[in-house]
């Protein structure tokens, strides 16, 4: 290997880096922080505040009250009416008053009031609207009484029940009472559809309206169908209507 071959193959040397490094921006902030302190203590010197001069301020005077510095003063003075002026006209319009001194032998004696007069007048009026005198009666007065009527009571006492439709004139052969039920509230009507046979004989019973209680509608059709009728020439239709009665259970007539 040459000379030239080696020194063809020698590696380039790096360049140096573009830009500013920390050694340049460290020095920037070290002089700018020292040019602005020179700044504060060059220019930061205190100057002592001169008063500034007073001018075109209100000045104050006291004078008599009837001065005349303060008439003249006064812008309102040929303007507005000033008590002045009242005074002096008046004095000269008024008449001028004599007096008669009469020669007195004693002080003028003032008029006093009488306390004993006093109200006389309300004493008076009120003699004139005087009324009659109250007379107090002991008697006691009398006590208004009441008639006791016999009110009924509007509740049915007992269950009953009645016909309808066309078993409404057809007599009955035995006749049987609802019983009264034992329930802590009131129920509505059993209606029961009745097919009477020629005999009198109930065919059929049917409950077409309940009551809301099963005891109660069971009861219905069971009177119904023990009823026995005259006998007719045709077969009838009918209901009966049961009304019930209901007391409230106690320990007596409980279960």
């Amino acid at each position: 290997m040459n000379a030239e071959s080696a020194e063809l193959q020698r590696l380039p040397e790096p360049l140096p880096a573009a830009g500013w490094g920390w050694n340049k921006f460290g020095a920037v902030i070290v002089l700018a922080f020292a040019a602005h302190l020179a700044f504060v203590f060059l220019l930061g010197t205190k100057k002592p505040v001169a008063p500034r001069a007073v001018r075109n301020v209100p000045v104050f005077q006291l004078t008599e009250p009837g001065s005349d510095l303060i008439r003249l003063t006064d812008p309102t003075l040929f303007a507005l009416p000033h008590p002045e002026d009242y005074l002096a006209a008046a004095e000269s319009l008024l008449p001028a008053v004599l007096t008669n001194v009469f020669g007195y032998t004693e002080p003028p004696a003032f008029l006093m009031p009488d306390p004993a007069a006093w109200g006389a007048a309300f004493n008076a009026f009120m003699q004139t609207k005087r009324s009659e005198a109250f007379r107090p009666s002991f008697k006691p007065e009398p006590q208004l009484v009441m008639p006791r009527l016999a009110m009924e009571s509007a509740m049915p006492q007992h269950s009953t029940w009645r016909l309808a439709g066309q078993i409404t004139g057809r007599r009955i052969l035995n006749l049987h009472n609802a019983p009264t039920l034992t329930l802590n509230d009131v129920i509505g009507p059993s209606h029961v559809q009745l097919l009477v046979d020629q005999d009198g004989n109930v065919a059929s019973a049917v409950l077409l309206e309940s009551s809301g209680y099963d005891a109660a509608d069971q009861q219905a059709l069971d009177l119904a169908r023990t009823l026995r009728f005259a006998p007719a020439d045709r077969i009838m239709f009918g209901r009966l209507i049961f009304n019930w009665h209901t007391v409230p259970m106690t320990s007596t007539n409980a279960p």
